[in-house]
């Protein structure tokens, strides 16, 4: 998928941090199919990924130029962008109440109490709301909509968000995965 960038947010460089002596030993290749076995949930998790990203990206073209995508008319433009909030919304509570305490077990990334990926749904979560709000509001035509509001609502929070998309699928992702679960054990987490 070809990804449009942010244009004014800034975006984390990616890259691997030096590693200490501390570090556990490099673990044999996996076979493909192990490896598919262990990256189906980092697979699938991309894959919604890949949706929300698609709509920030729209929403974030509107705020940063004032043009709405061609033919869409402002009603569905704000159905789009609250459809966007609400999906997130969900897909967030979806992972914190079944997916998370499971890998928490073994995972301190998705701990509730010091998981570096359940603060950043936290973080998410404050901008989330304002941006439904105002764009709740704008569809009950309580606000007039606004291009520069859109995109206030939407700086706070988008940098974390577009990292914890990325954190999320490398953290699930199958040579991770694999230094904390058996393929057998890890097969059996609900998703």
């Amino acid at each position: 998928m070809a990804e449009e960038e942010l244009a004014d947010v800034p975006r984390p460089a990616t890259g691997s941090s030096a590693s200490d002596d501390s570090s556990p030993p490099e673990l044999p290749p996996l076979s493909s199919h192990d490896f598919k076995a262990y990256n189906a949930m980092a697979a699938r998790m991309d894959m919604f990924h890949n949706h929300f990203r698609a709509m920030w990206n729209e929403l974030w073209k509107t705020a940063t130029t004032g043009e709405r995508p061609r033919g869409k008319s402002l009603t569905r433009f704000l159905d789009d962008g609250i459809n966007f909030t609400e999906a997130l919304e969900m897909h967030h509570n979806i992972e914190e109440t079944l997916l998370f305490p499971q890998l928490a077990k073994r995972m301190v990334e998705f701990s509730h109490d010091n998981g570096e990926l359940v603060a950043q749904h936290k973080v998410i979560h404050g901008g989330l709301e304002g941006l439904q709000t105002y764009l709740k509001g704008c569809r009950k035509g309580k606000i007039d909509f606004e291009a520069k509001v859109l995109k206030q609502k939407m700086e706070s929070w988008g940098e974390v968000l577009w990292t914890h998309m990325d954190d999320e699928v490398k953290t699930l992702g199958a040579n991770n995965v694999r230094k904390y679960w058996s393929k057998a054990e890890f097969s059996r987490i609900i998703i």
